[in-house]
């Protein structure tokens, strides 16, 4: 381990010691370095001039050499007392020559603990071993150094008579090496602590090797928030602060100054006289702050404090600190960088994982690359794998060539918004979707990929085409009920007066026969306008609680007739069907119209069946296209028939008014119009079922009451004279309608009182001196309503019997197209038989 020291001599050590005599002389810094790097003039020249010197001069030489050296040397006794020492030896550890001669030398600047250590290095030198190590010594103070030792023993012809010991201090290059391998710890804890607290715990730690820092914290501003915190705080004297705003503590001072701070007590005091600080939180002895930046902005405080005389704080501490300020600011900055990336990619995650639309990124040949959640549910499958295998080409568009030219788009370098396609679900079933993305060219990816959104348009397209529908259907039934309802005033007047002349002409009269087809004509122009008025939703019901069984089975044996022998009819009607209200005689127009309209889609024979049934629908009940459907209990009525069927685009019309598939002549084109507006005004639902050559079927939806069934007026004469010699008063604001009606009813033998609006008729009530039976009153005139005539002359005649003409729903006596109890009505066009009739009934009621 050590090297004998009996070596003589060489050429290079007499050079080194003649330069360092002739330093000596010309008063110059003597300048080490290795022995070999001082080359000799000449071996001869120099090896006689310093023997043919003096001994005296030779030793005044050595002495000379001794004390000019960088290291600090001491000659030791066999004993280890110390016989020499050179004044750097008094400059590093602080003890002169009159302290240190004769003393033990591990006595004076070995440390305690190092005991072991002194007697192997003894052991080695007694041996005659040479000894170099690092090791640490105690200066006078106390405070240990770390020191180079070179230790060799000095013989003279063999034997040991002394030991020389060069000590070195390496203080600042063992600091210097500490606070490089602090600075590259710190910067591997960066790159392997993904927790910030444990970053944070991990620098103080490394701070704690390189100078005092048991109190030790971090402080952090956020301008966003204005708010200081300090994400890491260990301190004896008081615990973690809660985020604050900004004041006048150090911490802020750091902040505010961007420069370091070393604080003592005489600092801190000429501070607060300056108003620049105030104390904020426990009072510390020392306070050592430098700023944590990124470029020139100081985002942050690194913070040391004592609060014991026994740990004060110096220049080369506050330098440490600086060193490790602007590694842990880079470190924290690129945290806080990474954090924010994460937390950015992790809302971006949750943002498309919980998205309502479908969002996907795929090649641009289109195939799936990532799919979200909303994706997956959208093309009905159960995982993001499945989806991931599809060949979207054939597996998801329903036409290939829209993948073909979407994806077109996305090559040409377009991007795309609002493109409307075709899919298919995994069951096959068709959907409607809208496209919106871009080509995203990303360092990440090794080639271009696309980023598509994907929306599910296909139930706003059903409510649109149903709200498109609906408009068309309720403007056409405005326009069909406005001509109806004027309409009906005229063919009053035709059927009223060809009912006279078909009473007053024999039927041997040629013109008995034309009167007949005038009569016949009307009779079917009034069935059409009731068709309208049924389709417009403007004719009058008289609702009741009806079995709707009882309905079929009284109809069941006049349809058998209708249909013909080579159709057959079959009805399954349930025993324990609930009731509906319902207008008797509307239903059973709407069961002859779907059964007429049955029987003409089997030319060639088949089968019509109708049955009931119950049901109770829910919201996983309804598909899209009948997402219009309330919830709830429903009486159900079908008829299906086996008949040619029909194609989507005619299921979208049929309830159009005039739209008809059949022969020209052959058909209105209101059957099944009316069979819509009669369930419509019912508060019911008619949806139809078909496929071409499959047949159709027809269900009717009206809402379950439990109230008790309700009798159905019969119709028919009240007396057999039809007539009486009642006061009437009448009126009409048509007058054409009103002429038919008065003489009509004075052929009946009533008396009558006309009038052509509500006031008219109210003076001539204040001019009769008898009283009022009836009042016969349009309902809709100008000025007073026919609502309001009644109500002011039953005030005055409170016996009096009223009787309302009309034909349009919109009328006041009517609420949604239903009459109100106790309310007599009759709707225009009637015959003369069906007034006389109906006057005779109203006045015949017990009051």
């Amino acid at each position: 381990m050590g090297d004998h020291i009996t070596q003589p001599a060489t050429s290079a050590e007499l050079a080194r010691a003649k330069f360092l005599r002739e330093a000596l002389q010309r008063r110059t810094q003597v300048v080490t370095g290795p022995a070999d790097t001082f080359a000799a003039p000449s071996e001869s020249v120099t090896a006689s001039s310093f023997a043919t010197e003096s001994p005296e001069l030779q030793k005044a030489y050595l002495e000379q050499l001794v004390e000019c050296a960088p290291e600090a040397i001491t000659i030791l006794d066999r004993e280890f007392h110390i016989t020499r020492l050179n004044s750097e030896f008094t400059r590093i550890f602080g003890f002169g020559a009159a302290e240190a001669l004769g003393q033990r030398v591990d006595a004076l600047i070995v440390p305690p603990d190092r005991g072991a250590e002194t007697r192997w290095i003894a052991d080695l030198l007694v041996k005659g071993q040479k000894v170099v190590l690092e090791t640490k010594r105690q200066r006078k103070d106390g405070t240990l150094l770390d020191v180079f030792i070179s230790a060799a023993p000095i013989v003279i012809n063999g034997k040991q008579v002394a030991i020389c010991v060069l000590y070195r201090d390496i203080s600042e290059q063992k600091r210097a090496e500490a606070l490089h391998s602090a600075l590259y710890r710190i910067t591997q804890r960066t790159s392997t602590d993904d927790d910030l607290q444990q970053f944070y715990t991990a620098v103080h730690s490394i701070v704690g090797e390189l100078m005092y820092a048991r109190n030790f914290y971090i402080a952090l501003y956020d301008p966003l928030t204005q708010l200081l915190s300090f994400p890491y705080f260990e301190d004896e004297g008081e615990g973690r602060p809660a985020p604050r705003k900004l004041g006048k503590g150090l911490t802020e001072y750091v902040l505010r100054t961007g420069e370091p701070l070393m604080c003592g007590p005489d600092v801190f005091d000429e501070l607060v006289k300056r108003g620049e600080a105030e104390l904020i939180g426990a009072a510390s002895l020392d306070w050592l702050g430098v700023p944590l930046k990124a470029g020139n902005t100081t985002f942050g405080v690194l913070v040391v404090q004592s609060y014991s005389g026994g740990a004060r704080f110096g220049e080369k501490d506050k330098e440490i600190l600086q060193f490790v300020s602007q590694q842990l600011a880079s470190a924290i900055e690129n945290k806080r960088n990474e954090e924010a990336l994460r937390r950015s990619e992790a809302r971006y995650r949750s943002l498309v994982q919980s998205a309502v639309y479908g969002i996907y990124r795929s090649s641009l040949e289109g195939r799936f690359f990532d799919v979200n959640p909303a994706l997956i549910a959208m093309l009905g499958y159960d995982s993001a794998e499945e989806v991931l295998a599809l060949d979207p080409k054939s597996d998801v568009f329903l036409d290939p060539s829209e993948q073909a030219r979407v994806m077109g788009e996305f090559q040409r370098g377009a991007r795309l918004d609002n493109v409307e396609v075709r899919w298919k679900r995994k069951d096959g079933s068709a959907i409607t979707v809208r496209l919106s993305g871009r080509v995203v060219n990303s360092p990440e990816e090794t080639a271009e990929v696309v980023e598509i959104i994907a929306e599910d348009i296909t139930e706003r397209r059903v409510l649109e085409n149903q709200f498109r529908q609906a408009q068309k259907m309720e403007a056409v039934g405005r326009l069909a009920g406005g001509v109806a309802h004027d309409f009906n005033n005229l063919l009053m007047v035709i059927s009223g007066y060809t009912e006279v002349l078909l009473e007053h002409t024999r039927k041997s009269n040629p013109l008995y026969p034309k009167i007949e087809a005038i009569h016949q004509a009307t009779d079917r122009a009034t069935t059409l306008t009731r068709q309208l008025l049924a389709f417009s939703r403007k004719q009058l019901l008289e609702l009741k609680v009806v079995d709707l069984n009882v309905i079929v089975e009284d109809m069941e044996r006049l349809l058998r007739p209708l249909i013909g022998e080579n159709i057959e009819l079959q009805t399954q009607l349930t025993q324990d069907l609930g009731r509906t209200r319902a207008d008797a005689g509307q239903i059973e127009q709407v069961i002859m119209n779907l059964v007429v309209n049955s029987k003409d889609a089997m030319p060639t024979g088949g089968k019509i069946t109708i049955q009931s049934g119950n049901a109770q629908l829910k919201h996983d009940d309804l598909r899209r296209e009948y997402s219009y459907i309330k919830p709830g209990e429903y009486v159900v009525l079908s008829v299906s028939d086996t008949g040619h069927g029909m194609d989507k685009e005619t299921q979208l019309r049929i309830f159009e008014p005039f739209f008809t598939t059949k022969e020209k002549g052959k058909g209105t084109g209101l059957g099944l119009s009316t069979v819509y507006g009669i369930i419509k005004q019912s508060g019911g639902y008619v949806l139809v079922e078909s496929e071409l050559q499959r047949g159709t079927t027809f269900r009717i939806y009206l809402p379950r009451v439990e109230d008790a069934l309700e009798p159905v007026n019969a119709t028919g004469a009240s007396s057999s004279q039809n007539g009486g010699s009642e006061t009437v008063l009448l009126v009409e604001d048509e007058e054409s309608v009103r002429q038919l009606v008065r003489e009509t009813l004075e052929s009946k033998g009533y008396k009558v009182l006309e009038a052509d609006h509500g006031e008219a008729a109210l003076h001539i009530v204040s001019g009769h001196s008898g009283k009022i039976d009836m009042l016969i009153t349009d309902v809709v005139m100008p000025g007073m309503s026919g609502r309001q005539l009644s109500a002011q002359l039953c005030s005055s005649y409170p016996h009096t019997k009223v009787l309302y003409l009309s034909g349009y729903t919109e009328d006041a006596i009517a609420h949604e197209g239903v009459l109100e109890s106790g309310t007599a009505f009759l709707q225009k066009p009637f015959t003369l038989q069906m007034l006389a009739r109906k006057v005779r009934e109203v006045l015949d009621e017990r009051s």
